[in-house]
């Protein structure tokens, strides 16, 4: 996309900035990642991420509300699935795999992206733990 020539869009840029935002949230972007290749119910969505069916749909309605993700009900269950979104997804993997390819110094790795790019796994975090002293 060519932005060199185009002209500033105040409005284009917070809409942009409202959908940066709401993938911004690992869970979030987790639920994209799963709703990018079928439609599921909130109740699958809510085991995928280890979390409380009504804190899923507080996700899904920010996603909803960003234009991300659409929902239909059928009987009791609704069904989310994501809007066009593949390229969004891939496009934030890329930037991730080049910066953290800049700070391990395997820029040649960055710069030959992988055709796919395989859904994002959780990791834990490192605990630090401080050296014993002598006391």
């Amino acid at each position: 996309m060519d932005t060199q020539g185009q002209p500033w869009d105040a409005a284009a840029a917070d809409r942009a900035v409202a959908v940066l935002k709401a993938v911004a949230d690992p869970s979030r972007y987790r639920l994209l990642w799963a709703l990018s290749g079928q439609e599921l119910p909130v109740s699958a969505l809510a085991e995928l991420l280890g979390a409380h069916v009504a804190a899923t749909s507080q996700h899904l309605a920010k996603l909803r509300a960003a234009g991300l993700v659409v929902s239909r009900r059928e009987g009791t269950r609704i069904y989310y699935r994501a809007a066009d979104v593949r390229g969004l997804l891939d496009e934030a993997a890329l930037v991730a795999r080049a910066s953290a390819a800049e700070e391990t110094g395997t820029a040649a790795e960055a710069a030959a992206p992988e055709q796919t790019v395989a859904a994002p796994t959780t990791r834990a975090r490192a605990v630090r733990r401080r050296p014993a002293t002598g006391h």
